[in-house]
């Protein structure tokens, strides 16, 4: 590690979905006390920085992601003043925080869009995208959300509003630029009160083409896929008009001290122009590659060579594994491979994102169809079924008690616990000195001790089977290889002539000077091996 690089290039970042992390009140609902009463574990997983998923007011219809108030704290997290002593105590640990910042819609009760909808004539009707209906009845355009058509109509005034959500999350015009100034001063509130980024929300979403043309149809859409995906959407994202709005965000950052700027972003979509033609864009821009993939050695290898090899000089990369949109990864990967995939996020080269749970192998949970809360929007019931995100958001799992340990109070938790919880958990798996949780730990540790992991470079390895992926992580003269098995089998590999010292198994039981050629892996095992010459 160099004095160059900032805490968001060495550190782990974990995201918390606040309902779900810990209820302190006993309601059944997770907030930011419950969060505070957590510190002290996430600062022993050697975690970097929290991210929150939104925490401001709003009605709920999509998990706080319409915003109804930018500047303030929903009453079920708690208050302001809960929030200050959250920055304070994990600041005071140690770890930054890291808020989610929604700048492409608002909720519909938002005093911005009430304002908006009161009158065609109000100052702040062109602070959201109104269109007249198309010149025979109807929608103005093609265009879809995710759910259905993008235009609501609006019987007070006579015109359609645009939202690729749900219609309850009306879409800011940025074409407007009182709207871009109001953003930029949601963001110097935060800035002020000392959080240290944000994660943009659906950044490549902040313009539409102004001639509002129908977009064309996806050759490639599937009937089990949302209807958002049945378009192709050339005028509604990545248009030019975004990098403007993302450098005047990324220049309200850099008035700031080491504050970080992280953009959601499709995997399939412009990911490195959000870095910027002179990395004045975001700090990171997600890369989700790995997040919808099927779970072979030589497709991660193809995704990270091609990544790492696409960055923009001097840019900084980044890895995901889960986050609340996506399944989790203990269960997306094949049975026994959780611990590989801990391994290759902590160990690739680039800044990785952790979702809450997944240091302890959550997997996704079965709901009910009577307890499903993520369903608004959603046309038909059997799609609230499959699409819902709710199996990745049930409370996390602290220990074998009632609610998990999740919620100290009688109420129920707002959804479900896992079925596993009595045996997966933090307070068991921390007093197991080779479990999930165990990993976790040292991997988080063997990152800030050795800098290859953090701050070196990637090369991938030919390691003779195409079962494994191997790469070399190195900085200076210090050099470490990653071997991962991507089977239930054992499997040999080539890591080299030289002489090897294992330094971590994900079994956590094997360690000390090994012989690289050939290498023995076992069934859904990784290995990190320091290269000692000969």
């Amino acid at each position: 590690m160099t004095d160059s690089n900032l805490w968001w290039q060495t550190g782990i970042i974990y995201q918390i979905f606040p309902l779900s992390f810990m209820d302190s009140n006993g309601d059944g609902l997770g907030d930011l006390p419950g969060i505070v009463s957590r510190l002290d574990y996430i600062a022993m997983l050697g975690v970097d920085a929290i991210w929150l998923s939104p925490i401001y007011p709003s009605p709920m219809a999509d998990f706080g992601y319409d915003v109804s108030d930018h500047m303030d704290i929903h009453s079920t997290f708690g208050t302001m003043a809960d929030f200050d002593h959250l920055l304070a105590e994990a600041h005071r640990r140690g770890p930054r925080l890291i808020l989610d910042l929604v700048p492409n819609h608002t909720s519909d009760q938002h005093p911005w869009f009430v304002d908006s909808r009161s009158s065609r004539d109000d100052p702040r009707r062109d602070w959201f995208i109104w269109r007249g209906p198309a010149p025979g009845g109807g929608p103005p355009n093609n265009w879809v959300s995710y759910f259905g058509s993008a235009w609501t109509f609006d019987d007070g005034t006579g015109q359609y509003y645009f939202h690729q959500f749900r219609e309850e999350q009306p879409e800011l015009n940025y074409r407007n630029p009182d709207v871009l100034q109001a953003l930029l001063e949601v963001m110097r509130f935060w800035l002020d009160k000392g959080v240290d980024g944000f994660r943009v929300d659906v950044i490549a979403l902040l313009a539409k083409d102004e001639r509002f043309l129908d977009e064309p149809s996806n050759p490639d859409y599937r009937a089990d896929q949302l209807v958002y995906h049945s378009l192709l959407h050339i005028y509604t994202e990545d248009q030019p008009a975004v990098h403007d709005y993302v450098r005047a965000m990324r220049g309200v950052l850099d008035a700031y001290d080491e504050r970080v700027m992280i953009g959601e972003l499709d995997p399939i979509g412009g990911l490195m122009s959000y870095y910027g033609a002179d990395l004045d864009e975001c700090h990171l821009p997600f890369n989700f590659n790995l997040l919808e993939i099927s779970w072979e050695a030589m497709v991660v290898r193809e995704i990270a060579d091609a990544y790492d090899a696409a960055l923009p000089p001097g840019a900084w990369p980044t890895w995901v594994l889960g986050n609340h949109d996506r399944r989790r990864i203990a269960s997306r990967a094949p049975q026994g491979q959780a611990r590989v995939a801990q391994m290759l996020l902590l160990t690739l080269r680039g800044t990785p994102t952790c979702y809450y749970g997944d240091e302890i192998g959550m997997v996704d949970a079965e709901i009910p169809p009577d307890r499903l809360r993520d369903t608004t929007g959603y046309d038909h019931p059997s799609d609230a079924l499959r699409f819902s995100r709710d199996p990745q958001h049930t409370p996390m799992q602290w220990d074998a008690s009632r609610n998990a340990g999740f919620s100290l109070g009688d109420a129920e938790p707002w959804l479900p616990v896992g079925a596993d919880a009595a045996h997966v958990n933090v307070a068991l798996q921390d007093r197991d000195p080779r479990s999930m949780l165990t990993l976790f730990r040292h991997l988080s540790a063997l990152r800030r001790e050795h800098s290859p992991l953090s701050v070196g470079s990637y090369r991938s390895l030919d390691p003779g089977n195409e079962r494994v992926f191997a790469y070399e992580r190195r900085a200076g003269s210090s050099r470490l290889i990653v071997a991962l098995n991507f089977t239930g089998a054992p499997q040999a590999a080539e890591l080299g002539s030289e002489g090897g010292e294992v330094l971590l198994s994900t079994e956590l039981d094997r360690a000390g000077p090994e012989r690289l050629s050939p290498f023995r892996l076992r069934a859904n095992e990784g290995v990190v091996v320091r290269i000692v010459g000969r």
